[in-house]
């Protein structure tokens, strides 16, 4: 779970580090969202150097954002190879039965944009705020308090699980598992078998430190009222610094919109 630790690098000292977590947390949703809207290509050079900007400064190295772009980016491969080939009726170019389309070319480079851009705002608010900061942030304006404690908790016990399955997955090596080489893409009833005895066996456990912790809580009085106490990181006032950062960045998220509203027309 170590490459999962999002909070390697929050003491250190940058511009970002140092910004009020209450302001950076509106700041850089808003601007997320503002990237959410572009529609039009001419301004994703804009967000990526927006984006690009904002990590120079917070001083995260480039290998922080290479390693964790890389499982999202999963999710978007099959976006990317098949809509310039499928979508559109403008040919590029053509090599036998693989044709590549404009429409295609052109939405495909607008959500990797997007992507890009989104996600390192969003691993700059992670990697420069210490996650327990961030949630008092949150609570301060105005998260409710159950959502709060059941972020807190899942992000807790994530590492208890990644340390359970880390554990499971060390037996069943040394009984075996793993060390017969199998055909490429060829399913083997036992191998999958297996698999879902330890998915299940995790989640089973999983659910029994739950009401664990649960009942533990509950007897620690938890449930019972109590005022919420916000940390000082959270609560402190913004420097100046914070809020020049917080109206740069804000006038950034609301210039993109404007253009993209006047690129509409």
């Amino acid at each position: 779970m170590g490459a999962a630790s999002l909070d390697t690098y929050v003491h250190r000292e940058s511009v970002i580090h140092r910004w009020s977590p209450r302001l950076k947390l509106v700041s850089l949703v808003a601007l997320m969202f503002a990237f959410a809207t572009v529609r039009q290509l001419s301004l994703v050079p804009w967000m990526l150097g927006l984006a690009a900007t904002l990590y120079g400064l917070s001083g995260l190295p480039v290998a922080f954002l290479r390693q964790r772009l890389s499982y999202p980016g999963l999710f978007i491969l099959g976006l990317v190879v098949v809509l310039p080939l499928t979508v559109g009726d403008t040919v590029l170019g053509q090599w036998g039965w693989l044709t590549l389309r404009q429409e295609g070319l052109m939405a495909t480079l607008l959500i990797v944009g997007r992507f890009l851009s989104i996600l390192t705002l969003g691993f700059i608010l992670l990697g420069t705020t210490p996650f327990l900061t961030l949630l008092n942030a949150m609570r301060s304006l105005g998260l409710p308090t159950i959502l709060a404690d059941m972020t807190l908790l899942s992000y807790r016990y994530l590492f208890e699980i990644a340390a359970m399955l880390a554990t499971m997955q060390q037996a069943m090596r040394l009984r075996g598992f793993g060390q017969r080489r199998q055909r490429w893409l060829r399913v083997n009833g036992q191998i999958m078998q297996q698999l879902a005895m330890l998915a299940g066996n995790l989640l089973i456990r999983s659910y029994e430190q739950s009401d664990r912790v649960y009942k533990a809580m509950r007897l620690r009085g938890y449930g019972y009222g109590g005022k919420v106490v916000v940390g000082q990181s959270a609560a402190a006032q913004p420097g100046t610094l914070s809020w020049v950062l917080a109206a740069a960045v804000l006038t950034a998220a609301v210039s993109l919109v404007i253009a993209e509203g006047l690129l509409r027309l």
